[in-house]
């Protein structure tokens, strides 16, 4: 016995100088297959519907601008990830109304068709668990949300329909108000939730779907956190201290956000991460395409399809200064300390725009984590960052529905 004792602590202090003697990359990878690793908000569907795009392709992110497929997730050792069904805030008259809902369905047939066509590979993802068995079985999984609750068509009851979908969460609006709430990039219409509003967050608290506060405006975030009887979730959205940003929360709300128990995830998309660098002949260009095409309002989907294509193009001619890796880092070092360890994740809002200089695409997502440890964050704590704290408030949302 005393022979056993002696050879398990050699064992262990060999193991332990192994890991000591562990170069950055080889850290990384290790933290990303131990890890499950998820990112809650990209917008990839986007390019389901109106581009000749199959995920299980790879596609070279800096020439296409397209920032997340099958071959490019395992480059980047990410496991799970939340592609949104995202509607644009058109008119909320009945025709509007009507069209959002459809083409929201739309979206939602075009991400199973994909997963249909890929089925050895990725499948949509229900519940927590479902991602650790597709990571045991070696399967990418595909949570569906929706962003903008615009898509409801302003029936409560089509969340009910949405999530028997399979739709797991909703971000409430997008940058203009709507009839569930106010936008944070809009002016004052329903000082926060709108009746309507509040009967889709009581639905949601119901059935066990995550509400997602992302987009809309502070006094709709106090409102929801004041209604909701689950944790909630900010998909993709940073520190308001770091980047002075609408669309980033305040010290105030990170405080309240980690009292109810959620997480916010942290954003890539530049302007939220750092202030953006004045770059007047691309700002120019993107100001005449506004002008051209109405400020992207009330177009035909032709006329739509077209805005997108030359909008790339304009991103290929003059690309953005980007933000890095560290300049994000900074916004989970100021969430950490100001609401804790336990309520911070990642969201990218790739193919929405999310992208760093240095984490371009999923395929680069490992920088973020080299950055961490560089930080002197521990592996523990990677790995809630990278995907233990949104599951932890995903599991508690699903055990409210079974108590309900």
């Amino acid at each position: 016995m005393k022979t056993i004792s002696i050879l398990s602590i050699l064992f262990l202090f060999v193991a332990t100088a192994g890991c000591q003697n562990e170069s950055l990359k080889e850290k990384t990878k290790r933290i990303h297959e131990t890890a499950l690793t998820l990112d809650s908000h990209t917008d990839t569907p986007l390019r389901f519907t109106r581009d000749n795009f199959s995920i299980a392709d790879f596609h070279n992110g800096r020439e296409t601008h397209s920032s997340l497929d099958l071959p490019r997730m395992e480059q980047g050792g990410l496991d799970a990830v939340f592609i949104a069904a995202f509607i644009s805030q058109k008119k909320r008259d009945e025709e509007g109304l009507e069209h959002a809902n459809k083409q929201t369905h739309t979206i939602i047939d075009s991400i199973y068709a994909q997963v249909n066509a890929n089925s050895k590979k990725v499948s949509v993802a229900k519940t927590a668990e479902d991602a650790y068995i597709n990571e045991a079985n070696n399967k990418k999984s595909f949570y569906i949300g929706i962003e903008n609750g615009y898509a409801l068509g302003g029936d409560v009851n089509q969340v009910n329909t949405f999530y028997n979908r399979g739709v797991r969460y909703i971000t409430l609006c997008h940058t203009k108000n709507n009839n569930l709430c106010d936008s944070s990039n809009d002016t004052t219409e329903h000082n926060g939730l709108s009746n309507f509003g509040k009967d889709v967050v009581k639905r949601m608290n119901k059935l066990g779907m995550l509400i997602d506060v992302s987009h809309i405006s502070d006094k709709s975030f106090a409102d929801v956190l004041e209604l909701s009887t689950a944790p909630v979730i900010a998909s993709h959205s940073n520190a308001r201290a770091v980047c002075d940003h609408v669309r980033n929360m305040t010290d105030e709300m990170l405080v309240k956000l980690a009292e109810n128990g959620g997480v916010i995830q942290v954003c890539l998309l530049s302007d939220y991460v750092r202030p953006p660098v004045k770059q007047p002949k691309r700002d120019s260009a993107f100001d005449a395409l506004r002008e051209k095409y109405n400020n992207f309002k009330d177009l035909s989907e032709e006329v739509y399809a077209q805005a997108v294509k030359e909008w790339y193009e304009t991103r290929r001619k003059y690309p953005q200064i980007l933000a890095t890796v560290s300049d994000l880092v900074d916004h989970i070092d100021h969430i950490v300390n100001i609401a804790g360890i336990d309520h911070v994740g990642i969201g990218s809002d790739f193919d929405g725009g999310g992208a760093l200089k240095d984490c371009f695409d999923v395929s680069e997502m490992q920088n973020i984590t080299k950055e961490l440890i560089v930080r002197g964050y521990s592996e523990e704590d990677i790995i809630k960052i990278w995907g233990g704290n949104f599951m932890r408030v995903f599991k508690e949302v699903e055990a409210h529905k079974i108590r309900k």
